[in-house]
């Protein structure tokens, strides 16, 4: 509330003519509330809706995926078939003390291996962290729908200026940034281990395309990971994520900024080194 009076105080967006400082200052304070909340409500609908999109895309693919591997959970039927086979011809060769040692199907003794279970095991939870995106999102535009049906409600100019400031101040309290821009979060994760899952359910194929899998993932990690820290370290690095703005909050970038001060030096120092080295033995060399 201070800083809006310090900055309202000296304006002149509202005729002067006609209204004591008390109106003029509601005044004020609902034009410029509402252009913040336009550019607010506008930049999280967008981010929400991207989310739904996307998530919606990702899922359908994430869900073929699992369909395609649900085969290797399951016993195969052939050779329940080609079990049942050998048993009748063992019947009719009149060997019944084999018949009878033997299970009647290979699937009583079956059980899948431990490597495909946890693939599974990370495809669904690839899944699970998408749907929970898409989730979050329909619940971000619903608290968003509720922010602007709800910030004046009804009353006297001040009375509904001051319920809107009411809210805005909720926001605050309870870091709704922070839990809006986790959705985004959540599924970066799910993409995360979506190549993680494809990844191993390939190199049980063929290493040469797990491989390339491999590389892609680790690459785009990599990359993730090195933008997040840029817009850790340098608040003005156009970089910015929703996991950046999350470790912001949660003071992270006071811990990285040193350490990254410190590589830096330490890096500078050896590429000055090398080069005095290099160039000791070019002229030493002439």
């Amino acid at each position: 509330m201070k800083q809006v009076l310090e900055v309202l105080k000296d304006s002149t967006i509202a005729s002067r003519d006609g209204k004591d400082d008390r109106s003029r200052f509601w005044g004020l304070y609902k034009r410029v509330a509402e252009e913040h909340d336009d550019e607010f409500l506008e930049r999280y609908n967008s981010d929400m809706d991207i989310v739904l999109v996307f998530s919606g895309l990702f899922s359908a693919v994430s869900t073929t995926f699992i369909v395609a591997m649900e085969s290797s959970l399951s016993p195969d039927p052939n050779d329940t078939t080609h079990a049942l086979l050998a048993q009748l011809v063992q019947i009719g060769l009149g060997n019944f003390t084999a018949v009878g040692s033997a299970p009647a199907t290979p699937a009583s003794n079956w059980s899948p291996p431990i490597a495909n279970i946890r693939i599974q095991s990370i495809a669904y939870a690839s899944l699970s962290f998408s749907l929970l995106a898409a989730f979050g999102a329909v619940l971000g535009k619903q608290w968003l729908g509720y922010y602007k049906s709800q910030r004046y409600g009804r009353g006297s100019q001040e009375e509904r200026a001051k319920r809107r400031q009411e809210k805005f101040d909720g926001i605050v309290t309870w870091y709704f940034d922070a839990v809006v821009q986790s959705f985004p979060v959540l599924l970066q994760i799910s993409l995360l281990l979506f190549g993680i899952a494809l990844s191993a359910n390939m190199w049980s194929q063929q290493h040469t395309i797990a491989w390339v899998i491999i590389a892609t993932t680790v690459f785009g990690f990599m990359f993730y990971s090195l933008t997040v820290m840029a817009a850790l370290v340098s608040p003005a690095c156009p970089f910015q994520t929703p996991i950046s703005t999350i470790l912001r909050i949660m003071r992270i970038d006071r811990v990285l900024r040193p350490m990254v001060k410190l590589v830096s030096q330490n890096v500078r120092k050896s590429i000055t080194f090398v080069h005095g080295e290099l160039r000791f033995l070019y002229v030493h060399r002439l």
